[in-house]
């Protein structure tokens, strides 16, 4: 299998690592969890991964059952990567883990991607804040659109649109980077343009209370 190594070990642990352990692996499925995505798309969303590094970690994952390829054939052909059931049962074990890193005493200079900013604002989603709320949300950032929705005391969130939603959102990276971080306020973004909320005005309350507060940790 495209001469992977293995620790050897029978352990969960050892069996695990010998599958995501890998460098760049993770980061894949990171940037996989909300959703399809093609090869382009991965790797610019992972700077430093060079395309033939990319393409060892995607075959690796797709003989192991993490990635699955999906070919939308002429006349596009277009190649998606996707998880699979398996690799979707990874994300809770991300979250906790970007929630875990998030504490390390080292940061890097980068800046957070938009995939990475909206599973940190997932990482801190709290179940008891919601209730029993529901509702249906779009995030315009820059050219792409995601939706996260709310029900029975969850929040999902996954690239694409919604027929109707209850607010929508549309800013840029930077000022969602800035009001989650709480380097400027929601008003103060609001109030330059840089940020606009549209919908039903319990909606937008409802969105900006649950998901975009506390400040969120880096996953």
């Amino acid at each position: 299998m495209s001469g992977m190594r293995s620790y050897g070990d029978p352990c969960g642990v050892a069996r695990g690592l010998d599958v995501i352990g890998e460098r760049w692996a993770l980061l894949v499925v990171r940037d996989l969890l909300l959703g399809p995505r093609r090869f382009n798309d991965l790797l610019g969303g992972l700077p430093g991964v060079s395309p033939n590094v990319l393409s060892q970690r995607l075959r690796q994952l797709t003989e192991h059952g993490v990635v699955h390829r999906r070919d939308l054939g002429p006349p596009t052909r277009v190649h998606l990567y996707e998880l699979t059931d398996w690799g979707r049962a990874l994300e809770p074990i991300l979250l906790q883990f970007g929630r875990w890193g998030s504490q390390s005493p080292q940061s890097p200079d980068g800046a957070l991607g938009v995939d990475s900013l909206l599973l940190s604002i997932k990482a801190v989603f709290d179940p008891a804040r919601a209730a029993d709320l529901r509702g249906v949300y779009e995030f315009h950032i820059d050219i792409d659109t995601y939706v996260a929705e709310v029900a029975d005391g969850a929040l999902q969130i996954r690239r694409g649109t919604a027929p109707e939603p209850d607010a929508t959102l549309t800013t840029d990276i930077g000022t969602l980077r800035a009001v989650c971080g709480q380097q400027i306020t929601m008003g103060a973004a609001l109030d330059s343009g840089r940020l606009r909320l549209s919908g039903d005005t319990h909606a937008r309350r409802r969105l900006t209370t649950l998901l975009l507060s506390p400040a969120s940790p880096e996953v």
